[in-house]
């Protein structure tokens, strides 16, 4: 009526050709008997000499039980599906080997994973034709099988230490607990932000919050309309953080209308023209930095907070400061028009000549330093990535020249003492204040072409553009650097004497002032000052002097602020760098920091009557 399993097809017949059954169950093939039958421990360990009784070899009496032993351990290794495990060599201390006395279920669970096979992770039942393996009776026990095979566990079988984990296309699992995918972002192709969350995880539905998220970045990207030239992933960015400041402080009640809010207030910041403007960021960065401002506006610098960090005489020659009016009249030579001198930009010797008559110069503006490609160091440029080596130049403009020493810059013109204190209580000098000066290429060699001074709370004590003096013209503005064009640097009425005049209303010798790299502005001022707040020293480069740390990345360390942010065509302010230096010098102080160690300069510092450029101001 129903067809036979052959379950005991391996198990040799004891009667073999004497059999007389019209449908024995048993195996009647030669080799009946060697695939299958696993091999029965006993309490006395059998000799691996000793022969393994067979139905032959059994009398007519005792063929029953002899069979019923062997009827019974088949029908336990066919139940269990497992194969015959191999005899070990005499001495092997395997856990399968008959000298070790384990029992049989412990031995049959051993198994050997399919190397070849790259399915979900099944029992093999030996009934299924296995790719890897090619056959329904393989020799070792395969784990793994196709998705269409049965998945109904077999008899015998224990699936308790490895469960099920066979993923159907609709991603469910079967018998274990849904994967939690990894949160993730990804870019779609018109830039807008895509998340990639577990949706279990989330209050607020998916496509909710995903909507929510391009909708932040339109508008990330209608006020950022000026800066996504030089940022282009700032929308994104900054889309993808306001979106879960938003998430994190609301439910799923209240999500919706708080973005629609915050969008709301995005659209009606002014639209910043530099990556350093009070529009730019979420609304936490924006509270952040508000914060941050005001803590640090909370606090007045006084004398007695910057007594212990004024720069001693020896530290300020260390630094390259000028403590003394150099030898010589002053001023006897304001204007080299008309000479020949070495160019700092290109190395070669040319005829100063004013703006309009200056002669094209090749340059790099930035400066080379060592980059290391596939395991290989070369000099390269920074501002165009060029080798050094072979490049001559990402830049045009004039050739341009710069002094140094003392006695040169007295010559250009003369070197004064900061005035004295005015006794009878009229003296409106400050007591600390920061400053902070741009400069441009003239005829003799670097001038001052702007002045911004703020004191203590930070508040604007002066900002005046400088006209050059009589007989002296400008060469190259150096608009990258200092920020000065032809336009504005045409409405500059005060030349240097009268900016130090208006300096001397706020600058005594015992006012402390405040610096980067000051020594750079008192030698274009010409203004010889003893008491001096120097953030190179209070935030030192770990070679040393003459090392600086720029101003620009202080400011980024240390305020989380970016300054300095303009291209070619803005360049920087120094009225924002008086700002940043002071706010330098208040965090300092506010830390409670002690201002470190005397430095031990890395190289010779420079002798009064060196030519050698001092790093310049950045």
């Amino acid at each position: 009526m129903f067809s036979t399993k052959n379950l005991l097809a391996a198990v040799p017949c004891p009667d073999q050709k004497k059999c007389r059954r019209p449908h024995c169950p048993l195996g009647h093939t030669p080799n009946a008997g060697h695939v299958g039958l696993p091999h029965i421990p006993s309490s006395t360990p059998i000799s691996s000499s000793k022969p393994v009784p067979t139905a032959s070899s059994s009398t007519s009496s005792g063929a029953p039980s002899g069979s019923k032993s062997i009827l019974r351990a088949s029908n336990s290794s066919i139940l269990s599906k497992r194969p015959e495990a191999p005899s070990p060599e005499p001495g092997s201390s395997r856990s399968g080997s008959n000298q070790t006395g384990d029992s049989p279920n412990k031995r049959l669970k051993t198994t050997v994973s399919c190397t070849e096979c790259k399915r979900a992770k099944l029992i093999c039942d030996g009934r299924h034709p296995c790719r890897p393996c090619q056959s329904r009776n393989a020799g070792p026990l395969c784990k793994y099988i196709p998705e269409s095979a049965n998945l109904r566990p077999q008899p015998g079988i224990s699936n308790t230490r490895n469960p099920v984990t066979l993923i159907r296309s609709t991603g469910s699992a079967l018998n274990v607990p849904k994967p939690v995918p990894v949160s993730s972002v990804s870019k779609s192709s018109t830039g807008c932000p895509i998340l990639r969350i577990n949706a279990a995880l989330s209050q607020v539905a998916i496509p909710v919050r995903q909507a929510m998220v391009k909708n932040l970045y339109q508008a990330f990207s209608d006020l950022y309309e000026d800066l996504l030239k030089a940022n282009p992933e700032l929308p994104s960015d900054h889309a993808l953080a306001q979106e879960v400041e938003i998430y994190e402080k609301s439910n799923k009640i209240t999500y919706r209308s708080a973005a629609i809010l915050c969008i709301a207030s995005i659209k009606r910041r002014p639209k910043p023209h530099n990556i350093s403007h009070d529009s730019v960021g979420t609304e936490g960065m924006r509270q952040k930095r508000r914060d941050e401002y005001d803590r640090l506006r909370a606090l007045t610098l006084t004398r007695k907070h910057l007594e212990q960090h004024i720069l001693s005489l020896e530290e300020m020659k260390l630094w390259g400061y000028i403590v003394e009016i150099p030898e010589g009249p002053g001023g006897d030579r304001p204007s080299d028009e008309g000479k020949t001198r070495d160019c700092e930009r290109c190395g070669k010797v040319f005829e100063v000549k004013r703006k309009e008559d200056a002669e094209e110069c090749v340059f790099h503006w930035g400066r080379p330093f060592t980059s290391r490609t596939n395991g290989e160091r070369a000099r390269v440029y920074n501002c165009c990535g060029q080798p050094v080596s072979t490049s001559d130049g990402c830049s045009r403009g004039p050739h341009v020249f710069y002094e140094s020493s003392p006695g040169d810059l007295h010559a250009r013109q003369p070197f004064t003492m900061s005035r004295s204190l005015l006794e009878g209580g009229s003296d409106t000098a400050l007591d600390v204040l920061a400053l902070d000066c741009e400069m441009i290429y003239s005829t003799a060699g670097i001038s001052c072409a702007r002045v911004s001074v703020v004191d203590g709370c930070g508040g604007k004590v002066l900002d005046e553009l400088v006209r050059m003096d009589d007989g002296v013209e400008v060469i190259d503005f150096n608009t990258r650097f200092s920020g000065v064009t032809d336009e504005n640097y045409a409405t500059a009425v005060l030349d240097l004497k009268a900016i130090r005049r208006s300096l001397d209303a706020f600058i005594n010798t015992q006012t402390i002032i405040i610096g980067h790299a000051l020594d750079n502005d008192l030698k274009t001022l010409r203004m010889i000052h003893h008491r001096c707040v120097d953030t190179t020293a209070l935030y030192p480069h770990r070679s040393g002097p003459p090392f600086r740390k720029k101003l620009r990345d202080l400011a980024r360390e240390i305020l989380d602020r970016k300054i300095q942010t303009g291209d070619g065509n803005a360049g920087h302010s120094s009225l924002e760098d008086s700002v940043a230096t002071l706010d330098l010098v208040r965090q300092f102080v506010i830390e409670n920091k002690s201002r470190p160690a005397k430095p031990k300069p890395s190289v010779p510092p420079p002798t009064p009557q060196s030519t050698t450029p001092l790093p310049t101001k950045t």
